[in-house]
């Protein structure tokens, strides 16, 4: 599963972050010292799933379910004469042991969580049985957690299922991971659970359906529904079952022989393989890394509507949000998806065919999908791009505090959802990659194909893991295993460097900082000296230690972590002149990176400044970035230098995203003589290169960029939709607010982030009540759902911004308007203390 995309939006709205922070060390300092005291036990197996048959009806008015179960078990081991299944908020109507056509009632007791049912008989663990179970699953009549604690589990979801919202899809999805299948069929709701499967799903005909493995069959019946069966003949784990119900349209896709499909809404359809194209190269790049071709007879990805993470990688099919979809045009700046594609893709093979065995070992999962992206990015865009998304996964683990505190494999946990995290994904994703480093990439992936094939259709733990790999190279692993594994935090590392001319010798001092015990590092260093490079491999085994290098001359950069490959946070005490050496002659894309973030520390020195013009042109688009976005144009003298590069970015960079920051930047000196060049750029295909063309024309003539702005309206998104919005928040009313309202609406998370304050701003200047109200149930809505990432604070403070302007204009309008203001007040007021009771 990859977890709701928003988190994105913080590196936009610092606010969200700081409060989110905040948020999150309270709840772990509160939640320490419980955490001490549990231990989450891997599941107890007394019975073992073998296959499990559904029979499976929509009643769509009172969203429920009504199915029929049949459950096929076999002790694990000891003779047991009882069995429990998870069955939670069901109304449960029959309770059988099947024996061929004759179902004989079985005793049973119910709690509404859990279904324990008197055998009347005491089974063999050579013996298989199959209870017959008919219930009804009510989803929304049981509120629990689930995988967002921002959610509730309940499992199956009914999408607007009355028709009532204009324009939303009627759906129906499920979504299992961690315990939501057992709220829509009674089951052994843990992940060290396999079983094959059968589901036969009754819908209106009018619908598409979709879930694991093949459909053998479909029926048409009388009263205008038909009967779909899907059957899964290989075991997986019960929260990887999945539905979807939906007016979707398939594209057809395959890899070899094996069908790949997309199902998307009919809008998005002419889009499909733009959006999901790469999956065939996908499942055969990593079938081959793997030396484990694709385990499963179908791979289907389908888009549903209100998802409430951001993927799931149910088996065979997995479930994205809405996010994913885009148009060919919105393509042109990058696709939303290609990330999770390839993170849930990777769950096929570390998630559905090798399982963790409970959720304290969540890593074997989540570790490795997060992994899958750097290792995508890299095959697909090349090493740059790879270094880059693993860098900014591992400052996403470090810029969360509480995070240091958390083993990677975690058997004290407050509740199971705690364990989606930072640690389970970004930090264990580069674990990882600091595991391939050190074992070499041979080793480590025919370490990977072991622990697969040995595991192949069960589950597996951290050890196993280790055994597989320390089988493979001859290795102990012990140390990297008790240090990355079973322990938290990261080293804090200084570095520091002393050249001595008489004894021609250069030092490096390190010194851990972190509390605690020292951190084993094998550490690479080059020393580049006379035109040449030497390289040693060090291992630093204390909190503080040093190494002295015997050289002829003073080098010209030594180059600590050479492979930029460890997980710390650094200190790293290089003189500028340094770093810009480090810029021109090392060969990675941290080495660039750590050179331009030194110069932007620097930025008033003539090296730091060359540094940051040298990156204009930089083979990396992200550092082209950066060096823009950094290269101030309000100094005259550095103008002079790089404006007319800057301007040449702006029309001819091949990376829109380049091209709109270069555009943004020269429309920060707001100077009318660039106006042809913004103009122009409105004509580009790209909403990116558009929307910084608006916000560049807004700053020079807001009412010119008014008029403009409604010319783009109708096929607009993204950053031409934001950028509309900017100006409308300034310039407009009432007129303005449908345009507003509904690229708020439609808009994913983390836009609607980024369009909160123009919509706030926007509130300041409605008249209408009704306009206002619906922007106000709006942020509302925000605030709630993403409570858990501080977007309560955040859409406070824009209201009571919103509140004081309306406050301020009481005294300016007349007084048949002051009624109707006075009424705008109470509403902003009502739903501030609204927010501040969530």
């Amino acid at each position: 599963m990859i977890k709701t995309q928003i988190c994105k939006a913080f590196s936009v709205i610092l606010f969200l972050l700081i409060a989110s922070t905040a948020k999150s060390q309270n709840q772990s300092q509160d939640s320490t010292t419980t955490n001490e005291k549990i231990y989450r036990a891997t599941p107890d197996k007394i019975n073992d799933l073998v296959h499990t048959k559904l029979d499976v009806k929509f009643d769509y008015k009172k969203a429920y379910l009504y199915g029929k179960a049949w459950i096929t078990l076999k002790p694990h081991f000891y003779p047991t004469n009882t069995l429990t299944l998870d069955a939670k908020g069901m109304d449960i109507k029959n309770v059988s042991i099947n024996n061929g056509s004759i179902n004989s009632p079985l005793k049973f007791t119910y709690d509404s969580l859990q279904l324990k049912i008197d055998l009347g008989k005491t089974y063999q663990s050579s013996e298989n049985y199959t209870i017959y179970i008919a219930y009804t699953s009510k989803p929304n009549e049981f509120k629990t957690k689930g995988s967002q604690a921002i959610t509730d589990a309940k499992g199956l979801y009914f999408i607007n299922p009355d028709s009532s919202i204009k324009g939303k899809p009627v759906q129906i999805w499920t979504q299992g991971e961690t315990e939501g299948s057992s709220v829509w069929f009674p089951t052994i709701d843990h992940p060290n659970q396999k079983t094959t499967e059968e589901i036969i799903m009754t819908v209106p005909d009018k619908y598409v359906t979709l879930s694991n493995g093949a459909l053998i069959s479909q029926k048409k019946n009388n009263d205008g529904t038909r009967t779909d069966t899907w059957k899964m003949d290989k075991p997986h784990s019960p929260y990887l079952f999945m539905m979807a119900v939906g007016d979707f349209k398939i594209y057809r896709d395959k890899y070899k022989n094996i069908p790949v499909n997309y199902y998307l809404e009919p809008a998005y359809a002419p889009y499909a393989k733009d959006i999901f194209g790469k999956t065939p190269a996908m499942i055969e790049f990593f079938s081959k890394k793997l030396g484990v071709e694709y385990p499963w007879n179908k791979y289907a990805q389908v888009v549903v509507r209100d998802f409430v993470s951001g993927a799931m990688e149910n088996t065979t099919a997995t479930l994205h949000g809405e996010y994913v979809q885009q148009t060919k045009r919105e393509l042109i700046d990058g696709s939303n998806g290609e990330e999770t594609i390839a993170h849930e893709l990777f769950h096929q093979w570390f998630g559905d065919y090798v399982t963790a065995e409970s959720w304290s070992n969540l890593s074997l999962n989540e570790s490795f999908a997060d992994f899958s992206e750097t290792l995508w990015a890299e095959y697909a865009e090349g090493k740059d791009a790879g270094d880059a998304h693993n860098y900014e996964s591992m400052q996403s683990y470090l810029g969360s505090p509480d995070a240091k505190t958390k083993n990677l494999i975690r058997f004290n946990y407050n509740d199971k959802e705690d364990m989606f995290d930072v640690v389970s994904y970004q930090k264990g994703g580069r674990i990882l990659n600091m595991l391939r480093n050190y074992l070499g990439e041979d080793a480590f992936f025919k370490g990977l194909n072991l622990y697969l094939k040995n595991n192949a259709f069960g589950n597996g733990e951290a050890q196993q893991l280790r055994l597989a790999l320390e089988q493979v190279t001859g290795k102990d692993l012990n140390w990297f295993f008790n240090q990355w594994y079973y322990n938290s935090g990261n080293p804090d590392l200084n570095i520091s460097y002393k050249w001595e001319d008489k004894k021609k010798a250069q030092t490096v001092y390190f010194s851990q900082k972190q509390k605690g015990d020292a951190f084993t590092l094998p550490i690479r260093i080059d020393i580049y000296v006379k035109g040449g490079k030497i390289t040693q491999d060090y291992w630093m085994k204390s909190k503080t230690d040093s190494i002295c290098f015997p050289l002829d001359t003073k080098p010209d950069l030594v180059n600590v972590d050479a492979d930029k490959i460890l997980l710390m946070s650094k200190k790293d005490d290089k003189t500028i002149q340094e770093f810009a050496f480090q810029y021109k002659n090392a060969p990675l894309y941290m080495d660039r990176l750590e050179a331009v973030e030194a110069a932007i520390i620097k930025i008033k020195t003539k090296e730091a400044q060359e540094i940051l013009i040298a990156a204009l042109k930089d083979p990396f688009y992200g550092l082209r970035i950066e060096a823009i976005n950094n290269l101030k144009l309000d100094n005259e003298e550095l103008k002079k230098k790089i404006l007319p590069t800057i301007i040449n970015i702006a029309k001819t960079d091949t990376k829109t995203l380049v091209r709109a920051a270069a555009i943004e930047s020269i429309g920060n000196l707001q100077d009318k003589r660039y106006l042809s060049l913004f103009i122009e750029a409105l004509k580009n295909p790209s909403y990116a290169i558009e929307g910084a063309a608006l916000n560049s024309i807004a700053a020079l003539d807001m009412s010119q960029a008014k008029s403009l702005a409604k010319s783009l309206e109708k096929e607009s998104k993204g950053p031409l939709s934001s950028a509309i919005v900017n100006v409308y928040s300034v310039e407009g009313s009432d007129a303005e607010f449908p345009f507003v309202y509904q690229s708020f609406t439609e808009a994913g998370a983390q836009s609607k982030f980024q369009l909160i304050p123009g919509l706030a701003s926007l509130l300041m200047n409605i008249n209408n009540n009704e306009n206002l109200k619906k922007g106000l149930v709006e942020l509302a809505s925000m605030a709630k759902q993403y409570k858990n990432y501080g977007a309560d604070k955040y859409v406070n403070v824009m209201l009571n911004n919103v509140l004081k302007s309306k406050q301020n204009d009481l005294d300016k309008v007349s007084a048949s308007d002051k009624a109707n203001l006075q009424t705008q007040i109470q509403e902003i007021q009502k739903t501030i203390e609204d927010i501040n009771r969530l």
